[in-house]
């Protein structure tokens, strides 16, 4: 099992910047993959970001790349997503995800290669 605490979500201009932090408990944290995803009111949950197992290695949205970093930080069990140049679209409930099984050929983007999530937190940015 692995339980996910969302923070760091609130109100930012357009162009401004927010910090969202995961930490995860319940399991070694460097052998889990971690992704952020976000949602809006009637729409589906869309995939924002994504870290490896070893943090070695990055995926993004494309909406996002370029503006939003992933990061991890193994010894804290935590995982940030920095996000700049904010934009109104990018309001939404953001939410932390982490798998522990290994999947072949895993794309990472996908909802259903994720087994954990948390509760989500708010992130409204306003023009």
């Amino acid at each position: 099992q692995v339980q996910l605490d969302e923070s760091g979500g609130g109100l930012a201009q357009a162009g401004g910047s927010l910090r969202l932090s995961c930490v995860a408990s319940g399991r070694t944290f460097g052998r889990v993959v971690m992704g952020w995803f976000r949602q809006t009111a009637g729409k589906e949950r869309e995939f924002v970001a994504a870290i490896s197992r070893t943090g070695k290695n990055t995926y993004y949205a494309g909406s996002v790349k370029g503006r939003f970093t992933i990061s991890g930080d193994n010894a804290e069990n935590t995982v940030y997503l920095q996000m700049n140049k904010l934009k109104p679209e990018d309001t939404a409930v953001y939410y932390c995800a982490a798998r522990v099984r290994f999947i072949q050929s895993a794309t990472y983007n996908s909802k259903s290669e994720y087994d954990y999530w948390g509760e989500g937190t708010q992130v409204t940015v306003s023009s």
